[in-house]
């Protein structure tokens, strides 16, 4: 579950391109999150009016299905808070301690998000499992009206998230969950209609585990993702042979090494590297163009470029050491 669209990210919103590269002059694409507030706050409202509803209806008409997915959605509402608090987040200045901001939040968000999935997924499947040895009674018209509202509203949420969701692993944790959750939902429809044919209420528990591995695997990936970031692997949509040859074949340079790319939070991406150019220092204007091209072409919005003549002898310039 790869996002390779990394590299694209900068035709969606790149309207401040060609000054001050990679030397912090407020350049950031970090304008993108503030689009998402009101998703944030109509998801969040819509979400909580929603687990009130089915929490009662699900004790009201004996429904352990609704009263899970009431519970799953509540989790909901938690990723949804995480993930605007890091949206927000990622958007104040630098400080003097925080001198990148706080970007990288949107990092911790997305892997706290699916940390949550997996603790929802957990207390849903003990639950199910449990019905499944002691099915209960279900009042399946209902639970069908009521899981029938869930997939509107999570639909609905979902939708209000899914521009950002290629661009923003914090903003595809959003989406993520909202559609699991539509998917919940309508399992639960299914689930309400089969019982209403043939009376058997076992049909119920199974329908949630089913739903369980489809989130699952979702949540996998979420998980993966936002852990490889977390340890400063380079993005998905980066080619390392690519950018190491657009800086290697740079009129001038011998060699290049201590090279470095890195995410600084779920949208924005950072290059170091070490150039050795024995002719001496190429001019400001070469850096910068520079460092548009690996803007434009791979998506790297940080560039620090370190030119040596290669006299003296580079402590990093072993590959072994970081």
């Amino acid at each position: 579950m790869g996002f390779a669209h990394h590299h694209s990210h900068d035709h969606h919103h790149g309207h401040s391109h060609g000054h001050g590269h990679g030397h912090g002059h407020g350049h950031s694409h970090s304008h993108a999150p503030a689009s998402f507030d009101r998703a944030f706050a109509i998801g969040i409202a819509l979400n909580t009016v929603f687990v009130a509803l089915e929490a009662g209806a699900g004790f009201w008409f004996g429904s352990m299905a609704l009263v899970a997915d009431a519970g799953h959605n509540l989790s909901d509402v938690l990723s949804l808070l995480i993930a605007w608090g890091a949206s927000a987040a990622a958007r104040r200045p630098p400080s003097e301690r925080f001198t990148y901001g706080l970007k990288s939040s949107s990092i911790l968000a997305a892997m706290a998000n699916a940390a949550l999935l997996l603790v929802a997924l957990g207390a849903i499947a003990i639950e199910t499992v449990r019905r499944l040895f002691d099915p209960a009674p279900v009042e399946p018209g209902a639970v069908m009206i009521v899981a029938g509202i869930g997939i509107v509203i999570n639909t609905v949420t979902a939708l209000l998230f899914i521009r950002g969701k290629d661009d923003d692993l914090n903003i595809r944790g959003a989406y993520l969950h909202m559609a699991a959750d539509a998917a919940v939902s309508a399992g639960v429809v299914i689930a309400g209609l089969l019982i209403a044919l043939t009376g058997l209420n076992w049909i119920d528990p199974v329908a949630g585990l089913a739903i369980v591995a489809i989130i699952a695997v979702g949540t996998w990936g979420l998980l993966k993702d936002s852990v490889k970031m977390g340890l400063l692997a380079v993005p998905d949509g980066i080619d390392m042979a690519q950018v190491r040859s657009v800086l290697e074949s740079e009129a001038g340079v011998a060699a290049v090494h201590d090279l470095h790319v890195w995410p600084m939070s779920t949208t924005e991406n950072a290059l170091t590297a070490h150039l050795v150019m024995p002719g001496g220092h190429p001019g400001d204007e070469v850096l910068d163009a520079l460092a548009h091209r690996l803007e434009h072409d791979h998506g790297i919005g940080h560039v620090t470029l370190q030119v040596e003549t290669g006299h003296a002898g580079c402590r990093l310039a072993s590959d072994h050491i970081v």
